[in-house]
C-alpha cells in the first residue's frame, strides 16, 4: 500500500512542477530561468519515477497488473 502512495505523491509532485513551469512562463516572460529550472525538475522527477518503478518490480516489490493489450 505505501508504494502506491508514494508513486501518487510523487505523481503529484510531477504535475506541480509542470504547473510550475508553465505559470513562471507566463508571468517571467523570459526574464529568469524559473521556468527552465521548473520543467528541469518534473524531467528529473519523472526519470527517477520510471527507474524506481522498474527497480521495483525486478527486485519483486510491487508486480504488474499482467493486462495484455492485443
Amino acid at each position: 500500500m505505501w508504494q502506491k502512495l508514494f508513486i501518487v505523491i510523487v505523481f503529484i509532485a510531477i504535475v506541480y512542477n509542470l504547473g510550475a513551469g508553465l505559470y513562471f512562463m507566463m508571468t517571467d516572460k523570459g526574464s529568469t530561468n524559473r521556468t527552465v529550472n521548473a520543467l528541469t525538475r518534473r524531467i528529473a522527477i519523472s526519470i527517477a519515477l520510471f527507474a524506481l518503478v522498474g527497480i521495483s518490480i525486478w527486485m519483486g516489490w510491487i508486480a504488474p497488473h499482467g493486462v495484455v493489450v492485443r
